[in-house]
């Protein structure tokens, strides 16, 4: 029901589970694994198949700000003459992505399908059991992507939207406010590229503070501020190589195609870039294009929006920090 489950009145029970270790959290898990593996289905042409949880395998605590990320393996009895298997995953358990494996151990050859992301409470489409999974056209690929990327930033991208809309805040032309975006978009590219290749590794536990005080301070600056300053530019690189990790671990749990890397990459990168344009077309209808240019705005457009955008930047900071 909840994006973040700290809208949720469980809130403080999740808390508690999150920083378990991995013992006692296993405790915990076994008593809903049953009413889990029952909520989920497994359907050979149509019939669902008797699911069971057969093993878990949950990591130390970690940062406990994000999920730590465990492995449930279930397993059901496959019909010898089934043609289609399909999958649900419940809406209440959240966003997922669901792909298949086809194995042949004799021949040491194994097809992957491709990635089915899944956001609503719908079951997947329907893989073959019988036919070898085909590369998905490219434009198929960027398409898919494109859409994660987009909406990676509208509307689940909240720190994103305030780093955003704090570069629109200060930036009274066109230009220099698409110079800025596309600097940004640059630097999370560079990141995002590295880090899902496995070249970049920083934790989340230092990433995602340091995001939030990227959001802080660009509130700052333009409250201190009325005009760009030449470092502006260089300043939005270096905060875009940091929301670039962050972007990474996102689309790290979606998963990136191993034959189609560069072009998921790509279409990702571009929903993004769009999710960023949307933010600022907003940004300019609501209050861009009657306040722009007049003595009001900067006191009552610019100032306070950037003091909302300064403390909120602060509070994610402290918050995500564990000490």
């Amino acid at each position: 029901r909840y994006k973040n489950t700290q809208d949720s009145p469980m809130a403080e029970e999740y808390d508690a589970l999150r920083v378990l270790p991995a013992a006692e959290l296993a405790r915990e898990w076994a008593r809903f694994k049953d009413a889990f593996a029952a909520q989920i289905e497994l359907r050979f042409d149509g019939e669902r198949a008797a699911l069971a949880v057969v093993d878990t395998a949950i990591p130390p605590p970690g940062y406990t700000q994000v999920p730590r990320v465990s492995v449930i393996t279930l397993r059901a009895a496959a019909p010898p003459a089934a043609e289609k298997v399909d999958w649900y995953y419940p809406a209440a358990f959240g966003d997922h992505a669901v792909r298949a494996r086809q194995a042949d151990p004799a021949r040491q050859k194994w097809h992957w399908s491709q990635w089915q992301w899944i956001r609503d409470d719908s079951r997947s489409q329907p893989f073959s059991l019988t036919e070898v999974f085909t590369r998905r056209p490219w434009h198929k690929t960027v398409w898919v992507y494109l859409a994660a990327g987009f909406a990676h930033i509208l509307p689940l991208g909240a720190d994103h939207i305030l780093f955003v809309l704090g570069i629109f805040l200060l930036s009274a032309r066109a230009r220099p406010l698409l110079w800025q975006v596309t600097m940004f978009t640059v630097a999370h590219t560079i990141t995002l590229g590295l880090s899902l290749a496995g070249y970049i590794n920083l934790p989340a536990r230092i990433v995602e503070p340091l995001i939030a005080l990227s959001i802080a301070y660009i509130g700052l600056e333009n409250i201190r501020r009325e005009r760009l300053a030449r470092g502006r530019l260089l300043l939005v690189f270096a905060f875009g190589l940091l929301h670039g990790m962050g972007f990474a671990d996102a689309l790290r749990q979606f998963g990136m195609p191993p034959d189609a890397f560069m072009t998921a990459l790509v279409g990702f990168n571009i929903g993004v870039e769009f999710g960023q344009l949307a933010v600022i077309a907003l940004a300019f209808a609501a209050v861009g294009f009657w306040g722009r240019g007049r003595p009001w705005y900067r006191r009552w457009v610019v100032l306070p929006g950037s003091a909302v955008i300064a403390l909120t930047g602060l509070y994610w900071t402290i918050t995500r920090i564990e000490f």
